[in-house]
């Protein structure tokens, strides 16, 4: 009985988004313009929460470059139009973008490069989205980043 219980209990945890238990964690992106996460819970005790983005890809970052980068959910697709403009010298990214609360360099194939934020500075009501800022990536690169009590 015991161990029936334990199942069901584990079972329980597999449908829940990712909770990143330690103050970090590891997103993962490829040539086939994809996340390994799509949703992300981080504590709202976290005062410094690293994110470290690794590309998986054999392509180089001209061709299939990628970022994380962190907005709310309603600044999403202005800053990601604004990052257009301002071109690849600048990892299409808007500088100075106060809409912008966390993002990574633009990396390539090996590469990997972390960013660390402030997640207790974040509201547990807001809506936030993390996204790739290459052009044309948004599509299918982002994921809902919820901040839990």
């Amino acid at each position: 009985m015991l161990w029936k219980a334990l199942f069901a209990s584990l079972l329980g945890l597999a449908a829940v988004p990712a909770l990143a238990a330690q103050c970090e964690v590891t997103v993962d992106s490829t040539d086939q313009m994809t996340f390994n996460q799509k949703a992300l819970t981080v504590s709202k005790s976290y005062k410094a929460f690293k994110v470290t983005l690794t590309h998986s890809g054999t392509l180089p970052v001209q061709v299939m470059g990628h970022n994380w980068v962190l907005t709310k959910t309603a600044d999403m697709r202005d800053v990601a139009s604004d990052g257009m403009s301002a071109g690849a010298d600048k990892g299409y990214l808007k500088p100075e973008d106060t809409r912008v609360i966390a993002h990574t360099r633009m990396i390539g194939a090996g590469e990997q490069d972390s960013v660390t934020f402030d997640a207790s500075a974040l509201d547990p009501a807001g809506q936030y989205t993390f996204f790739c800022s290459f052009p044309g990536h948004i599509a299918m690169m982002q994921g809902a980043l919820k901040i839990a009590d």
